[in-house]
């Protein structure tokens, strides 16, 4: 194909300084391996917008002649399938649940968002989904939080994958998909478990865990792109790590914005008396780059 192409990382957006700090980062590291004409665009709260990212492209790009949009998502969903979609100007692969007839409120994100301002062919790539790459971070993470461990080599480990939750199929699938592979290449004692939304709940997937194997030593990998309040106080307070818990953790994200988070979670804490290691989120590491520029490049 030509060189007139850009790529385009699409990222949900938040009113916490983490998932901008770490989208660009993932985008500087993207660029710096693959020197491709590369911007981020969110689809609500942060800046650039989608459109605004487009218009950064074709500043960039002389001729601009196709967009490679690439949602930055673990998994699809609505904001995939949907909201994306309709916010770059093409038709949505599915009915949207939330509103059937297509006819949003004139407060909703895709009644008020920019149009995307461009006449070449822009091609929508699908969400990460369970690539087998992804194995190679749980073990990373693992791995360093082992090191760190107050217990011996010896206390016996057991593994958490978490995930957020969704009440659409697709969250699941994805890390019941994940889990399996995890499960057939790892010597540990296993299970996922999500955050809401979804069953099996944190706890009781670690009730599972502990009822079939003798564990001193819990490590819950969490399944996210990057830090958040999900990750840094959610997960936290149903593991116990907050604040007048005495578990031994290890995270270190700034919790100063967690009063701006306004969804009510059902956080019911666990009941384990082991050690806990929490590592943290995929962030920009070079195994999420990788496979980003593995999409890519299967597209060209």
């Amino acid at each position: 194909m030509s060189n007139n192409f850009g790529v385009l990382l699409i990222s949900h957006g938040s009113s916490l300084p983490y998932g901008e700090v770490t989208f660009n980062d993932i985008k500087d590291k993207f660029i710096k391996k693959t020197d491709f004409p590369t911007e981020v665009g969110y689809m609500k709260v942060s800046e650039p917008s989608i459109a605004g990212a487009v218009e950064n492209l074709k500043n960039e790009v002389e001729d601009l002649n196709k967009i490679i949009a690439l949602p930055v998502f673990l998994a699809p969903g609505i904001h995939t399938n949907i909201d994306i979609p309709i916010l770059l100007g093409l038709d949505p692969l599915e009915e949207d649940p939330r509103c059937p007839d297509g006819n949003y409120p004139d407060e909703h994100y895709l009644s008020i968002a920019d149009d995307v301002d461009f006449d070449g062919e822009i091609e929508l790539l699908s969400a990460i989904g369970p690539d087998d790459d992804l194995l190679k971070f749980i073990d990373k993470r693992i791995d360093e939080v082992l090191k760190e461990s107050e217990l011996d080599e010896d206390a016996k480990t057991g593994i958490l994958l978490v995930s957020h939750g969704s009440r659409l199929k697709y969250n699941k699938e994805f890390i019941s998909t994940l889990f399996t592979k995890f499960e057939k290449t790892t010597d540990y004692p296993c299970n996922f478990g999500f955050m809401e939304l979804a069953e099996p709940s944190i706890p009781d997937a670690i009730d599972v865990l502990l009822s079939k194997n003798d564990v001193d030593r819990l490590i819950v990998v969490p399944v996210f792109i990057a830090p958040g309040v999900h990750t840094t106080n959610d997960i936290p307070t149903i593991l116990g790590l907050k604040e007048g818990h005495s578990h031994h953790h290890h995270h270190d994200h700034d919790h100063s914005h967690e009063h701006e988070h306004h969804h009510h979670h059902d956080l019911t804490t666990i009941d384990f008396d082991g050690e806990i290691l929490y590592p943290e989120p995929i962030k920009a590491d070079d195994i999420l780059i990788d496979i980003l520029i593995k999409k890519v490049n299967n597209s060209l």
